[in-house]
């Protein structure tokens, strides 16, 4: 799926960037090993510390201790701030508990949120992931990219 984004945003001449904190640039990453693009991701960012989610791409110290930095709001402020820092059309953002420690009951390992940014609009969805550290990883880079393109075609039919 990654192929057909790139594709898309490079037709389209739109940008994007990513904010990862469970996926620890995976997203990126995956995104990178397609040949063009250079021409749409300028630069990427990896959050994983809440310091580096305030300091790098404008979360809010008060959202990460009223909600927590596995939130929808957090996941929120992550996508508005990195496609706002990047000046990128697009954004994928992403939180969450990939394990094997970390979970509670409202929020157990593989509980994962991710927020779109097109081109101002933002969408957060919620996730929840089957596996071990590396599968809920893999599942949150591939899910984010195809839920991405997803919303891009529907973006297009409106």
């Amino acid at each position: 799926m990654e192929e057909e984004l790139v594709k898309y945003l490079i037709d389209n001449k739109l940008t994007i960037t990513t904010a990862e904190s469970c996926t620890g640039g995976m997203i990126s990453s995956t995104i990178v090993n397609v040949p063009g693009a250079s021409w749409v991701l300028n630069e990427a960012y990896v959050t994983y510390a809440n310091e580096a989610k305030e300091k790098l791409v404008g979360v809010k110290h008060s959202t990460l201790e009223e909600f927590g930095a596995v939130s929808k709001e957090t996941a929120y402020e992550m996508a508005e701030g990195a496609g706002r820092t990047a000046n990128a059309d697009l954004a994928i953002a992403v939180t969450g508990i990939a394990g094997p420690d970390g979970g509670t009951p409202d929020k157990p390992v593989g509980t994962v949120y991710a927020g779109y940014y097109i081109k101002g609009n933002i969408v957060v969805e919620r996730y929840n992931f089957d596996g071990d550290r590396y599968e809920v990883r893999k599942a949150t880079t591939d899910t984010a990219i195809n839920r991405l393109y997803e919303l891009l075609l529907d973006l297009e039919t409106i």
